[in-house]
């Protein structure tokens, strides 16, 4: 079952054509990811990667059933490319796009909540279920197929969380990183209400960092829910510098809320366990199914 995409989900990618995303989408069709389609406006008529070059979202959703799309645009027109996406009603919208401005995202937030549609990203690194569907820049060599459902806000850690399960002979069912942006897609609460209802995932690791909110809303939702399946959580930051971002947009660390500390005060209380390090969430999560 996993969650949001399967080895039937038929994806297309927006900005095909470059030359990053020539790479990627070689990477996806090689894993058994069902790219139907491209989008780069002026090329519609032509082919690339032996597949369909359309003009518009709408024309490639109504010529193939598409789905599920990928974002490979420039930042100055990644809003627009998900708004496009979002108005031809595809069901799931990727966006690997760093540094889309904050404004610009403010108006795709605007357009999503008229939809439908749900967004990852941006600043994502896609997600993946294993040996069946990847959509995005995921590494594939650690992935294993198993029950541990991953969400996660730093693109590294969700690498440094699928070695671990994969060695702790936990394996993946699902892989989301929702992307580290101040303003973006679907957050940890949404990624854990579908792991919750997802029969293939037994347990959760969540992935958070310094700056917004997003994982004391986590914890709120967990409290109030009391889930039956075991979530484990590692925040990064700790020993983060006030007033200094890090890495990407949305990890500011300002004084009076968005500290690792708050984060990881909040997700204990309500239930959560926490890895006391990078190292050991793997093991924090076997040792917490095993009892």
């Amino acid at each position: 079952m996993a969650i949001l995409i399967d080895r039937d989900t038929k994806v297309i990618c927006q900005g095909m054509t470059g030359r990053q995303a020539t790479f990627h989408c070689e990477q996806m069709i090689a894993y058994g990811t069902r790219i139907v389609a491209g989008v780069t406006p002026g090329k519609g008529g032509t082919r690339h990667l032996y597949l369909p070059v359309f003009d518009t979202v709408a024309e490639a959703v109504r010529e193939t059933g598409a789905e599920a799309s990928l974002v490979f645009v420039p930042p100055r027109n990644a809003a627009a490319a998900m708004i496009e996406a979002i108005d031809a009603g595809v069901s799931l919208v990727v966006c690997v796009t760093e540094r889309v401005p904050v404004l610009d995202m403010v108006r795709v937030r605007r357009r999503l909540a008229d939809s439908q549609t749900r967004l990852i990203g941006p600043n994502s690194p896609g997600l993946i279920v294993p040996e069946r569907c990847k959509i995005g820049l995921m590494p594939t060599q650690t992935l294993v197929p198993g029950r541990i459902g991953i969400v996660s806000r730093s693109a590294t850690l969700t690498y440094e969380a699928v070695d671990q399960t994969t060695a702790a002979r936990l394996g993946q069912s699902t892989v989301v990183g929702i992307g580290g942006d101040p303003v973006g897609g679907m957050d940890f609460v949404a990624c854990l209400e579908l792991f919750l209802a997802d029969d293939e995932t037994r347990g959760i690791v969540l992935l958070g960092e310094i700056g917004g909110t997003a994982e004391e809303e986590a914890a709120a939702f967990i409290a109030a829910r009391k889930p039956d399946k075991p979530i484990v959580a590692f925040v990064a930051g700790v020993h983060a510098p006030r007033g200094r971002r890090m890495g990407h947009a949305g990890t500011l660390n300002v004084v009076g809320g968005g500290t690792a500390a708050e984060k990881i005060a909040a997700l204990r209380e309500a239930g959560v366990h926490i890895a006391s390090s990078v190292a050991e969430i793997g093991t924090t999560m076997r040792h917490v199914l095993a009892h």
